[in-house]
Parts: C-alpha cells; structure tokens; sequence
C-alpha cells in the first residue's frame, strides 16, 4: 500500500473509535461485508471537501468578509464555519450510508426467510436418513440457498472448531432481526432438548411457516384495494388538486389586476365583494406543491409497505415510483390547465 493509500485508510480509521469497532464489524457482516472498509471511509472524507470547499469559497467567505472586519474574528469565522459544513456533509454522508446497510441487510433476511422451509425440510430428511444434527445441517447447504447457505456454513465451521451448536445457532439467529428465523430455530433447539423425534419437530415448523406466508398473502390480497386507493390519491387526485389550486389562484390574480388597472376600484367599491392584491406567488406555491407531493409519496409508500408487507423499510423501492408518477402527471396537468385557462382574460 503507497502513501495515499495509507493516508486514506488512516483518515478512516480516525473516526472510528477502537471500542466502536467490533460493533461495527458486527453490524457490517449483518449486511454481508467482512471487516471494516477504512479506505472507502476515508474516500468518502477527502470526497466531502469538494462540495464544502465550493460553497465555502463562492458564498461563505463572502458572507464572513462582510459581517466580520476584524482578520482574527474572520479566522475564527471561517474554521467554526467551515467546521460546521463539513460536520453536516459527513453527518449526510452517514445517515445514508446508514439507510443503505439497514436495507441491504432487511434484504438479506427477508432472502432467508424465503428459503427457510426449504432449507429446513432438507435437514428434516437428512435427519430421517440417520444423520447427527449439526452433520444435517452441512449436507444441507446449498447453493440455490445463498444468503442462508453462508450464514449456515459459519455455524457449522464454528461446530467443527468446537463451538457447541445451540451456541452457534442461537448466534447465527440472534445476528438478524427475523422473528421466523429465531423462533422456528429455538423450537428446533428445545425439541432437542427435550429428547423429541427432531425431525417431527421441523416438519411441524416447516408447517407452520407455510400456513404464516399463506396468511400473509392472503392479507395482502385483501388490502388490495387500499393499496390502489392510495396509489390513486398519490398519483391522481394530489397532482390534479394542485393544479386545480393553481389555475384558481391565477385567475384571483388576474380578475384583480383586471379590476385594479380598468380604474373599477370606485365603482367597485359598492360591490359586495373586495378584490386585493393576491399575496400568494404562483410560482411559489407551484415550488410548494412538487415539494408536497415529494413528501406525500415518501409517506404514502411506507403506508403501502405497512399494507403489504408489514414492514416500513419494504416501501422504500415504492417511493420512486410514486414520486415520477406523481411529478409526470403534474406537469401534464398543469399543460393541460394553463392552456384552458390562459385566455381566461385574454
């Protein structure tokens, strides 16, 4: 490794604390990633200089020059300036990163979760077949159960090594936040406790696993029509209702300065309706709604994702839809608007 190559790693290295590591570690593997990536950390620092560096040159520098006249004020200005942008591009920098490993690793366990009872009724006919528990479950990993295959195989590697195997499992299940694989496991391990035939025991989880799917399709099927209503609302009426509230707040503005500039203000003074200026920017407030509907389809897919698959984090991919869905139909809605309203005065 060159010079650069240390002084990145080093930089990411800086900022991770000794005693922070192994939790770190811990929460990377989680998302499949072994060891922790010190250079991509350090990539991402010198990265985050640019934009800050940008913006402190072309518009902070000028802002302290002028509030600050004193050279030692100016000095302080600007590290306590500079500081605090590039706290709050690295803060960015970690909430996404953060975002990324929790759905990557969500991701991963819902992949296992798919595979278990397939997985699981291998080991139960390994185990009819005269096979140990912990020899089940080696010969039954395969490649066709990826995520889960892995997770396995370092169980079983820590067996081997001497490890014993309720320990080695219960770790390997307590590493994800998966209720379906923690339980359908501890009653694997108490069915072997308690001198059980084990294989029943796994046929008998296998089954309820499938009968829990079934139910959750079925819920899912049956939450349809909410889902579409709210796709609905999103993508239809939300854009449509802003578009209407635009062309209204046009023609208010326009009948006002009509009104104002034909020199009716006097005559219409004995008029029961008052005519003012219009406060409200048309183009702020066509800003406000692209904003709001960016805001209705976050929420939205969550709601979707709470629908559908029980679980926030699943609505995530439902969000870009909604947002280009709802954004498209707001522009052609106000094209279509603006041209059957604009020779409303014309």
């Amino acid at each position: 490794m060159g010079f650069t190559g240390e002084l990145i790693e080093g930089v990411g290295k800086a900022f991770i604390f000794e005693r922070f590591r192994p939790k770190l570690r811990s929460y990377l593997s989680k998302a499949g990633i072994t060891g922790v990536p010190y250079h991509l950390m350090g990539i991402f620092f010198w990265l985050s200089i640019m934009p800050v560096s940008y913006v402190f040159i072309f518009y902070a520098w000028g802002q302290i020059l002028q509030r600050a006249h004193n050279p030692a004020l100016q000095f302080l200005a600007a590290i306590v300036v500079w500081a605090g942008m590039h706290t709050a591009v690295l803060a960015c920098i970690v909430v996404f990163s953060y975002v990324y490993l929790d759905l990557r690793i969500f991701n991963r366990t819902k992949k296992m979760e798919a595979v278990l009872p397939d997985f699981l009724r291998l080991v139960s006919e390994n185990l009819k077949g005269g096979m140990p528990f912990e020899r089940s479950l080696w010969s039954a990993i395969k490649p066709e159960f990826g995520i889960l295959g892995q997770e396995v195989r370092l169980a079983a590697k820590k067996v081997i090594t001497g490890a014993e195997v309720n320990d080695a499992v219960v770790e390997f299940t307590s590493k994800y936040d998966s209720p379906m694989l923690r339980r359908s496991f501890d009653l694997i391990l108490e069915g072997m406790k308690g001198g059980g035939r084990t294989a029943d025991v796994i046929d008998r989880v296998i089954d309820t696993i499938e009968e829990t799917k079934e139910l959750k399709a079925e819920m899912a099927a049956t939450n349809l029509s909410y889902i579409i209503f709210v796709i609905i609302i999103v993508v239809v009426v939300a854009p449509g209702l802003f578009t209407l509230s635009f062309q209204f707040l046009t023609i208010l503005q326009g009948l006002g300065e009509r009104i104002s500039s034909s020199g009716a203000g006097q005559a219409g003074a004995s008029l029961p309706i008052s005519f003012g200026n219009v406060s409200v920017d048309p183009a702020k407030f066509r800003d406000f709604s692209r904003y709001a509907l960016m805001i209705i389809s976050v929420f939205s897919g969550m709601i979707i994702s709470l629908i559908s698959k029980g679980s926030i984090k699943g609505g995530i991919r439902f969000v870009p839809l909604l947002f280009i869905g709802s954004q498209l139909v707001y522009a052609v809605a106000m094209k279509i608007g603006t041209s059957v309203f604009s020779g409303f005065f014309s």
